[in-house]
């Protein structure tokens, strides 16, 4: 039995000490024993299930920073026969029933405990004494008591990789094994040792025709629209700042294309850009218990949905940091052994994460092959205590610069476009550092207020990963008419540049996801004019990268923005679009204004901001006609206002929820804070719908039954060299 146990670790990749309840001759199971189930599975492996054998003692053994937790009951002990105090039923170890011990050393039912505290009760049912850890299943309880938010956290309803557990026996492990730590094994000076990229397209077993050569050649195409502020201005008036709105949408997958014509292609048929990632993960001691034991189990989530022809690396940090291993392609194999690694994982010291980055970073510098998308995924709960001494709010730049290597900062003429998607994990992390890291190098920052749903947070990161359909995108801006200048180019964070006679600017946009919207906005100063009753404005060209067939894409088509100039002008409707993406930008900024004051110290004037602003936005056109972005909008100046309510509400969630807002804006990509990867939120959240179906999956797919859901694309890999058409 040893044997086959020791078979199945290794094919799933499972060697961290996990309670797995057994499955076989299982008796049924109620309501109630399944929301125990799916839950056990997210905690089984950590302090809140203590060994239940061992003697006769039947205290919880404390976590050690060598174990995290994570133990294994051992069976036919007598504590194994220890009666529940709520049901009154023997408890016994191996039968299909989660047990919870909790940290005054009375054990329950698992499914009778989570029904006893689901109201919010928190005190033990035998000796009264107040729990610090309490086992969770309802997406809706507000166990704290507090008020309702607008937008509540949302827990995860199923678990789609540690379904794998369930159908596994319950192991026999010896508990006094010493655990090897990963750190003492030589690492290359040079990280050139990565796996070679796969040089054979796949074939697909379907013949072409004509429309899939359409389809093929209309998708890879970026919509561009434009809109003026207004359709007219009269001949002999002028008009400083007049706005026009560049409207850009990113093409479809081909699986996306065809399964909007309710078809689903096989994988083989469909493609998309491979992808280099490597995660840094915290394993310091702050991250023992839960927290480890979650992070496991995303990093597992996010392995089963890499292809064959993406890469993972993983580095792990604490007081220092560690390459697991290089550069590995997804097989049936380098799955395999990425699982075993991450589930070797133990948490103990510091927190350096300048010197993870510059690791994760020489790794896809060094890299001898590279696939056309990388980027880099940190995830910390704590803050950087060997570089950054005090961490600072307000000026995050100045200050956390030392935290980001100089090859992958935006503004380096390296070039290097690495992208870092910072994820801060918890109440206890430096929202500041984090997001500056993720500004500088061209990502986004998300915040993990609840732990558990780390894994919906990576699966919208790799959603959109996994779909990238443009890179090196560049839009140009260049006025028509002889007498115009532009007045100012509002990107949020995409660098930008102006002529020096004001007559073109550009936007650097760099990579979009599959069917990823952006809207920038022009500013215009427009002279009188009695010349002719049009006038010819601006007119916008782009350029950018197919990642799979690696050619240069060059829109010559380019849009051209057009008014009237008639003698008399009437009254005029103010563009809704124009208008609409104006109050997105003036949320943003008022967002901006309020995180200043609130790092200052003045509260009650951040909140004074954020509500002008919201009442402003009640009364503009758009929001006048019932638009949608309007409504979110405002949902999400209610919600800060609410997390700065206090200073203590802002340090515990304020200060990083807003950045996480700023941060989703700034870019125009979604971040996850709050209950932003839920469908029902109100907050925008700029997902697209390839994000939208990872998430899903995340949250509904069970192992052998999987959701009806669309598939996201399955990576493709190409020569070097385009094959001629």
């Amino acid at each position: 039995m040893g044997s086959k146990w020791r078979k199945a670790k290794l094919a799933f990749g499972l060697n961290s000490c996990l309670y797995v309840p057994q499955t076989r001759e299982e008796p049924p199971v109620s309501s109630n024993d399944v929301a125990a189930s799916r839950f056990s599975d997210a905690v089984s492996s950590s302090s809140l299930l203590s060994p239940m054998g061992g003697g006769s003692d039947c205290r919880p053994t404390t976590p050690t920073p060598s174990s995290s937790g994570l133990r294994l009951p051992k069976t036919g002990t007598k504590c194994s026969k220890r009666t529940c105090a709520i049901c009154l039923t023997t408890m016994k170890t191996g039968q299909g029933h989660a047990i919870f011990t909790a940290e005054c050393s009375h054990a329950f039912h698992f499914h009778c405990i989570t029904s006893n505290v689901k109201h919010g009760n928190q005190i033990c049912p035998v000796c009264r004494a107040k729990w610090k850890e309490i086992p969770f299943q309802s997406p809706t309880s507000d166990l704290s008591g507090s008020g309702s938010r607008i937008n509540p956290v949302r827990w995860p309803q199923d678990d789609s990789w540690m379904a794998v557990l369930r159908q596994i026996p319950p192991p026999r492990v010896d508990a006094t094994r010493p655990v090897s730590s990963l750190f003492h094994t030589p690492e290359p000076v040079i990280f050139d040792d990565d796996e070679s990229l796969d040089q054979q397209p796949e074939i697909s077993n379907k013949s072409p025709s004509v429309e899939d050569a359409y389809d093929n050649n209309s998708i890879r195409t970026i919509e561009v629209k434009t809109y003026p502020e207004v359709p007219a201005i009269q001949r002999a008036a002028s008009h400083d700042n007049f706005t026009v709105l560049i409207h850009l949408k990113a093409p479809h997958t081909s699986g996306r294309q065809n399964s909007s014509r309710n078809q689903t292609p096989p994988v083989s048929q469909i493609s998309r850009a491979p992808v280099d990632l490597v995660t840094v993960l915290d394993i310091s001691g702050s991250m023992a218990g839960t927290k480890l034991a979650l992070l496991k189990r995303a990093m597992g989530f996010v392995v089963q949905n890499l292809g064959p022809s993406d890469r993972l690396s993983v580095i792990a940090f604490s007081s220092t940091a560690r390459r697991l291993f290089p550069l590995r392609r997804m097989t049936d194999t380098g799955r395999q052994q990425a699982l075993q690694a991450v589930n070797s994982l133990v948490s103990s010291g510091g927190t350096n994460i300048a010197e993870a980055l510059r690791k994760g970073t020489k790794l896809l510098v060094d890299r001898k092959w590279k696939n056309p998308v990388c980027s880099i995924i940190l995830l910390s709960d704590g803050q950087d205590t060997y570089t950054v001494s005090s961490p600072s709010g307000i000026h995050p730049r100045s200050d956390y610069q030392s935290l980001i290597p100089i090859s992958i900062r935006r503004n380096n003429a390296a070039g290097l476009r690495i992208p870092v998607h910072a994820f801060g994990f918890g109440a206890d992390h430096d929202a500041a550092s984090m997001h500056s890291i993720s500004e500088i190098s061209g990502g986004t920052f998300s915040f993990i207020e609840a732990e558990s749903v780390i894994q919906d947070a990576f699966a919208q990161c790799i959603g959109g990963l996994l779909s990238v359909v443009v890179q090196e995108l560049k839009v140009r801006i260049e006025c028509v008419h002889t007498s115009l200048q532009l007045g100012s180019i509002k990107a949020g964070s995409y660098r930008t540049s102006m002529m020096a006679d004001a007559r073109m600017g550009c936007i650097d946009v760099g990579d979009l996801y599959a069917e990823e919207e952006r809207d920038f906005l022009v500013t215009i100063n427009i002279p009188d004019d009695v010349s002719g009753n049009d006038m010819s404005l601006v007119k916008v060209s782009c350029a950018y990268r197919d990642p799979i067939t690696k050619e240069m894409v060059n829109l010559e088509e380019s849009s051209e923005v057009t008014i009237q100039r008639p003698e008399v002008v009437g009254q005029l409707i103010v563009s809704l679009e124009v208008d609409r993406q104006q109050n997105r930008l003036r949320a943003a900024e008022a967002m901006a204004e309020a995180r200043v004051a609130a790092e200052n110290g003045d509260l009650a004037g951040a909140v004074s901001v954020l509500e002008s602003c919201r009442m402003a936005l009640s009364e503009t056109a758009s929001a006048l006609a019932g638009d949608c972005l309007c409504v979110s909008l405002s949902a999400e100046l209610k919600e800060m206002q609410e997390r700065m309510g206090n200073r203590g509400a802002y340090e515990e969630s304020g200060r990083a929820y807003v950045l996480s807002g700023l941060s989703s804006h700034s870019w125009q990509r979604a971040t996850a804070r709050g209950d932003s990867t839920d469908s029902t939120s109100l907050v925008l959240s700029y997902q697209t719908p390839s994000m939208i179906d990872m998430v899903t999956r995340s949250q509904t797919m069970l192992l052998g039954n999987p959701s009806p859901q669309r598939a996201l694309s399955s990576a493709q890999s190409f020569p070097a060299k385009p094959q001629p058409r």
